[in-house]
């Protein structure tokens, strides 16, 4: 039955709606697929704008009118030729009609009943295939994506509960998955019958709040493969932005759901969305889609479901995907400063940015804000500090630009200490360092290396600080208390210079000390507020004290009495310095028992007390030495995951990537001494490979970005090959003589990157 659409309003803000909302004409007679899309003379149809009120409810720019019926709920007379005397007494209305007699109206449609299984459907493939009659096929896909009654009645799995639970959203997805996966197969006019039955679905006015089985109508709608072809796009376009545009509650359901996809499908929806952001920003062909300046929506409509499917692999019990899968690399070209300048003005106001969702910018795009903000606020000191010495009548030292370290290699951390303490208003200026009797000019290659000799003398069992776990590979903050807590704070700098500086540092922190020092990512204005207190579970303490946590999850799973064969109270030991102390978990915990009814309020004040209080004022001092530094909105956008990789880089080194992204001066990579080079690298053990990586670059670590990030050069020299190789860690550069063969090579590289430390001078 056709409807008659009618318009209430027809002023300039109406027609521009139209004109915003119109969706790409369908054809039916085309043989030509999908990928011709908007070039074909379809004829159009128009969207139908719904607003919501403050109340909830939709206020609706145009009325569906049922033929035959002149009111709402007014019958016409049952007898057309009999006229009532007393028509404004005796009119005859549903609502005075008795139960048996009513009908239900187009308002309160009925869910039509579809029995067809996936075996059913499959069958009918089957059929079409071979006898190349797709009429059953086609009028299954029209009919079913027709309306989102259709749809409920083809997939949802009983037709009479109401599966409104997060935990079940009701739809046979084994069926949907059929349906989909067969789609590619059938004739084109077949998969233009989905795409008009999806705009009919799109269209259909709303009244009120949605009900589940409009979720789940949206559910399967953005499954559709159908929408990797940009001729698709503006009918994915649309349905993105009225799922964008769904309450508060009813995304709570979309995201659980959504978790309950295999990973297949659910990576599938990811991807396809990330490939409409980049191609609406960079399109291969501009007129296949409409202009930007009419479709602005486009890219804040798909982030915001993209962050659905991103909020679903955060609570899943275990994440579907890795979350750089979530990075959008074509973000990486755009212009990202003025994002993020307008992230900063703005917050999260209703002007969209990409920093509203940093969960999709990479790791690349972060750091570059970070340097970027460093930068400025590196060139703000400096002017400030010039502007104080002119307005004093003062002569200008070009030193006063700089964070100038000097140290004696013997007295390395005390020397260091007094350095950032006597220079603390200049640490957000450029670091320079000189070691005390050497002849070195700091272009970058001293900073490294008095990084990485401070960071391992600090970090050495012998001075105390911290505790190395050798079943979990790492350090944690020794728990012993103190009068004087500076060293923390000295940590704390080093990790904060190193991010603000670029440097990647060799620390060996499990990943909850990211956590803690997110919390907050903003110090706080009130210095009251406590600060490195995340919440922590026995999963973070796994990755520090793996058989503690093991002890500890077997007592959650233990199946006998707790009180009687475990005979433990809310009172704990740890050794410090040699000496047993015991404290309690809670007040009286040495008189309160752990029983099946409170262990795991035991576990979790245990692991509570292990990674924050017992640490409390180690990891403050910490804290506020690394905020000192690296105080920046552009922490805010950051994943504790991705602080580390920040501060440590990444451990994976991958020497054939450095072999592809090397660069050569006066030898080409066809050279002898270049391919035994490669020869002898590639066949290195790791830790060879690392010192070769130390030698020339000044750290062992691979920074954000990778290999290619390091700008590695190979250049001649025109020496004798009794040489030894050359390093400039400057400029991440090695120098090689032309040595006669490979294992002359070998034995020089060998010799050169094994005492790689220091000038030798005095």
């Amino acid at each position: 039955m056709l409807l008659n659409i009618t318009r209430e309003n027809h002023t300039p803000l109406h027609q521009a709606e139209r004109e915003r909302d119109r969706l790409p004409p369908i054809s039916s007679h085309s043989s030509s697929g999908l990928d011709r899309g908007p070039k074909l003379p379809y004829p159009s149809l128009n969207f139908i704008s719904n607003h919501r009120k403050e109340d909830g409810s939709h206020s609706l720019s145009s009325q569906f009118i049922l033929p035959g019926i002149r009111h709402g709920r007014e019958l016409p007379p049952i007898c057309p030729n009999v006229r009532l005397k007393h028509q404004h007494q005796h009119r005859i209305t549903v609502d005075n009609l008795p139960p048996e007699v009513r009908a239900r109206f187009a308002s309160d449609p009925v869910m039509p009943l579809r029995t067809k299984t996936v075996k059913e459907f499959q069958e009918d493939i089957e059929r079409a295939t071979v006898s190349g009659d797709w009429k059953h096929v086609h009028d299954f896909y029209l009919t079913t994506f027709g309306s989102f009654l259709e749809l409920n009645a083809a997939f949802k799995k009983d037709a009479s509960p109401l599966f409104n639970t997060i935990e079940d959203s009701g739809i046979n997805t084994k069926f949907v998955n059929a349906v989909y996966d067969a789609l590619s197969l059938t004739p084109p006019d077949a998969q233009r019958a989905v795409l008009k039955g999806i705009i009919n679905s799109l269209l259909r006015e709303w009244k009120g709040r949605r009900t589940k089985d409009d979720l789940r109508a949206y559910f399967i709608l953005v499954q559709n493969p159908q929408c990797t072809s940009p001729a698709t796009y503006v009918i994915y376009a649309h349905l993105l932005r009225q799922i964008a545009a769904l309450a508060e509650a009813d995304h709570y359901f979309l995201m659980h759901w959504f978790k309950k996809l295999s990973q297949k499908r659910f990576k599938q929806l990811v991807e396809r969305l990330h490939l409409f952001i980049s191609t609406r920003l960079f399109p291969v062909k501009p007129e296949e889609l409409p202009p930007m300046a009419k479709c602005s929506w486009w890219i804040p409509s798909a982030t915001k479901v993209l962050s659905l499917l991103n909020a679903a692999n955060i609570i899943s019990s275990t994440p579907i995907l890795p979350f750089v899968d979530f990075y959008n690399p074509t973000l990486d070209h755009t212009d990202f400063m003025e994002d993020y300048r307008m992230w900063q003005t703005q917050g999260n106001s209703t002007r969209f940015t990409f920093c509203q969702f940093a969960f999709i910018l990479s790791t690349v795009v972060k750091k570059a804000v970070i340097q970027k903000d460093s930068e400025q606020q590196m060139i703000s000191m400096a002017r400030q500090s010039l502007v104080d010495k002119v307005s004093r009548r003062q002569r200008v030292d070009m030193s006063l630009l700089f964070l100038n370290i000097k140290v004696r290699r013997l007295q390395l951390v005390s020397d260091s200490m007094d350095e950032l303490t006597r220079n603390r208003a200049d640490l957000k200026k450029k670091l320079k360092v000189s070691f005390v009797g050497e002849a070195g000019l700091d272009m970058g290659g001293l900073t490294k290396e008095w990084f990485l000799l401070l960071i391992r003398q600090i970090f050495h069992t012998d001075h105390g600080m911290f505790t190395f776990f050798k079943d979990s590979h790492c350090h944690w903050f020794s728990s012993w208390k103190c009068d004087n807590y500076s060293e923390f704070r000295l940590v704390g700098v080093l990790m904060g210079l190193a991010v603000y500086n670029s440097i990647t540092l060799d620390i060996s922190f499990p990943p909850c000390v990211y956590k803690k020092l997110l919390t907050p990512p903003v110090v706080p204005c009130d210095l009251d507020p406590p600060v490195g207190m995340a919440t922590l579970t026995l999963d973070d303490l796994q990755q520090v004290m793996p058989d503690l946590s093991h002890g500890l999850a077997e007592l959650l799973s233990y199946e006998g009495n707790v009180e009687e064969d475990f005979c433990t109270t809310f009172q704990v030991s740890q050794e410090e310095l040699g000496v047993i102390k015991s404290y309690n978990l809670k007040p009286g915990g040495d008189k309160i028992p752990v029983t099946n009814q409170n262990r795991k309020e035991y576990v979790q004040l245990y692991v509570d007390f292990l990674l924050n209080k017992s640490i409390y004022r180690q990891f403050t001092t910490f804290y506020y030495g690394f905020h000192s530094v690296c105080a920046s909105d552009a922490l805010m956008l950051l994943r504790p995951e991705e602080v580390e990789i920040l501060v440590c880089g990444s451990p994976n080194l991958d020497m054939s990537s450095l072999q592809k992204a090397a660069q050569y001066e006066g030898y080409s990579k066809t050279d002898p001494t270049i391919r035994a080079f490669w020869d002898v690298v590639l066949g290195f053990p790791l830790k060879f490979q690392k010192r070769l990586l130390h030698f020339s670059t000044g750290s062992d670590r691979v920074p954000v970005g990778g290999m290619a990030d390091l700008n590695f050069k190979i250049s001649k020299i025109d020496a004798s090959t009794d040489w030894l190789p050359i390093s400039h860690t400057c400029f991440n550069q090695i120098c090689l003589p032309p040595y006669k063969n490979k294992k002359e090579l070998k034995q020089k590289l060998t010799i050169a990157i094994s005492n790689a430390e220091g000038f030798g001078l005095e």
